[in-house]
């Protein structure tokens, strides 16, 4: 950043690449203004389209096929102890610190320096695969200019001279399914089987890359001006799907199925345990990268403001993106519903109630049939090419969908990347290179790493990290901050700090749940998680090319033990770091504070001393 600064505030600037200090001062007011307005929709939209892209291509969506309608209340409830002040502390950490997570875990305590470096290492392996998401939707829209679309029909061959034979696993298994795991992937049987090198994945990866490169090249602050593009661009799609969604014949029954609950689902304790978990990936938590875009803040910012305004936002556009995915999936299942009439001969009167078929119509259950339509990636890359099938102009609507997934994914790498590139610049690993050099060689060797799922075998290796390389460490990560800001950083210190940027301390509710609620209910989540593992086993879904169905497998042990090395990978450094430092192992030198006017705040905000109540040193922990 070119930027004049005093002589003073020239020492302070080494201490980070960007102290955007929004005070009196001889920094440029309007690239101040600008950049702290980009780092805001950075945040903002990060938030929203990592929850756009997980709902679209991962697991949301799926958890409310297994719990339809009763998922949206413990959704909600772990929103507000869990998911809300999780993300209200990393924004104060940030924002307070003015470092990367690595920075700022160290500048609360050397030995706490682990949780940062665990965060960059899950940033890092979340990006591996993450960005092969991306390539999947570059194959899928070059190949939608085309009329009629290549997932549209099976292949087929000529024998002698007018015969035309379908491929029979494409008969079995239908064109769209066909064409994902087939054509685009080349799925091997499963995941021991010989593995090769599929060329046109290959290309997609490098393509994917590039493009991540070529938006991030200039730091945070290029990539701000391409989010104004795709910040936009999804809310329009959305919208044109959703009013193209509800005219579709049969979409209320796939509304029926997101908002009816079975209340009897509420006592199941999967439903709580995947609502919490899912909050991790919809909000970013624990990532390092919320920590590393609040740095940038100016000290002013409300960050109370913005996490009200990006979690509420969230989940009302959590909503609205089910709405439009389960209206398309209505349809989906009604065409399919009456194709099994049609099959088996039955009425089809019926259709008008499929939730009470009649008794000679078991085989045509509706319900079977609507949750049986995702399953994993499927969503975007099986049921919805499939309903784009039926839609007029579906060469067009292939364009918009899969345009759109591309400018959600830009979006979450950007903050992914982020969080692990500013972890390296807090390590100082590589103190005299320029940040796009930088960005190009972990880029590079991210791409090389990728590799590995640009085979046969690639989507057994995808769902492996998928499975394993973040659930388990998020969840332990950010249990470890919260603990290391109890009990370490102090509630009191915090308040403190809080105080100085918005002028007011924050209520007991916050402090409750980062000292009490969301330990507890991460620590159950954590045990729940680990029995759920040690007593069903791992599976994951191989592809069956003579039935044209996936079906379940247990992972073998090198796989198994794969995973638990994606686990330790991450975790290993909290407790780690901590024991080097403690032996005498490492130097890790105490993190230099970086600029903050604390005299300036507590001039202008006129703060006075705060006096601990009983309240808070016995409940709160709070030192005087």
């Amino acid at each position: 950043m070119d930027t004049e600064y005093g002589d003073e505030d020239k020492k302070q600037s080494d201490l980070h690449p960007c102290k955007l200090l929004n005070f009196k001062s001889n920094y440029n007011n309007r690239i101040v203004k600008y950049l702290g307005t980009v780092f805001y929709f950075i945040l903002f939209y990060f938030i929203l389209f990592f929850k756009f892209y997980y709902i679209f291509i991962l697991y949301f969506y799926f958890i409310i096929f297994l719990f339809p309608g009763a998922f949206l209340i413990p959704y909600a409830v772990m929103l507000a102890i869990e998911g809300i002040p999780l993300f209200f502390l990393e924004l104060a950490i940030g924002q307070r610190l003015r470092k990367g997570a690595v920075g700022s875990w160290n500048q609360v305590s050397p030995y706490l320096a682990g949780i940062g470096i665990a965060s960059a290492v899950v940033s890092f392996n979340v990006a591996l695969y993450y960005n092969t998401i991306m390539s999947w939707c570059l194959l899928y829209l070059v190949q939608s200019f085309q009329s009629p679309l290549p997932w549209a029909s099976c292949p087929h061959r000529i024998e002698g001279n007018s015969t035309i034979i379908l491929d029979p696993e494409c008969e079995t298994s239908g064109a769209p399914t066909y064409f994902w795991y087939r054509e685009t992937l080349n799925t091997a049987p499963d995941v021991e089987s010989p593995s090769y090198l599929n060329w046109k994945m290959v290309v997609g990866l490098i393509g994917a890359w590039s493009i991540v490169y070529m938006c991030m090249i200039k730091g945070i602050k290029s990539s701000g001006k391409v989010v104004y593009f795709t910040a936009t661009f999804p809310y329009v799609v959305l919208v044109i799907f959703f009013f193209r969604g509800i005219t579709l014949r049969g979409f209320e029954k796939g509304i029926q199925h997101l908002f009816v609950p079975e209340w009897e689902k509420l006592k199941d304790p999967a439903v709580w345990l995947d609502a919490a978990t899912q909050i991790f990936y919809s909000f970013g938590l624990a990532f390092g990268c919320l920590i590393a875009l609040a740095s940038y803040n100016p000290v002013r910012s409300n960050f109370l403001r913005d996490t009200l305004i990006v979690t509420i936002c969230d989940f009302f556009t959590s909503i609205f993106t089910a709405t439009v995915v389960f209206s398309i999936l209505g349809f989906k299942a009604t065409l399919a519903y009456e194709d099994c009439l049609e099959k088996h001969g039955l009425q089809n009167s019926s259709v008008e109630n499929p939730q009470n078929t009649m008794q000679n119509d078991t085989i045509c259950d509706f319900k079977k049939i609507i949750e049986e339509s995702a399953s994993g990636t499927g969503l975007a890359f099986i049921a919805f090419t499939e309903a784009i099938n039926q839609f007029p102009v579906a060469p067009l609507w292939a364009i918009l969908f899969f345009l759109m997934l591309l400018t959600l994914g830009l979006d979450s790498m950007f903050g992914t990347l982020e969080g692990a590139l500013t972890s390296l610049n807090d390590m100082m690993l590589f103190p005299h290179v320029r940040k796009e050099i930088v960005c190009g060689v972990v880029c590079l060797i991210s791409c090389i790493f990728a590799l590995c799922f640009a085979t046969t075998t690639g989507p057994y290796v995808f769902s492996l990290f998928d499975s394993f390389c973040a659930n388990i460490p998020l969840l332990i990560i950010a249990l470890s901050e919260c603990i290391a800001i109890s009990y370490v950083y102090g509630l009191k210190q915090l308040s403190d700090d809080v105080e100085l940027m918005l002028g007011s301390r924050p209520s007991y509710f916050w402090l409750i749940c980062w000292r009490y609620l969301a330990p507890v209910a991460m620590l159950l989540i954590l045990a729940a998680s680990l029995v759920e593992i040690f007593s069903n086993g791992v599976t994951y879904d191989a592809w069956d090319a003579e039935k044209g169905v996936a079906h379940r497998l247990f992972w073998p042990w090198w796989c198994q033990m794969f995973a638990v090395i994606l686990i330790l990978a991450s975790v290993l450094w909290i407790p780690g770091i901590a024991l080097c430092k403690y032996f005498g192992f490492i130097n890790m030198n105490e993190e230099h504070p970086s600029f903050f006017p604390i005299d300036v705040l507590k001039e202008e905000r006129k703060i006075v001393p705060h006096k601990s109540t009983d309240f808070e040193r016995i409940v709160l922990g709070f030192r005087d």
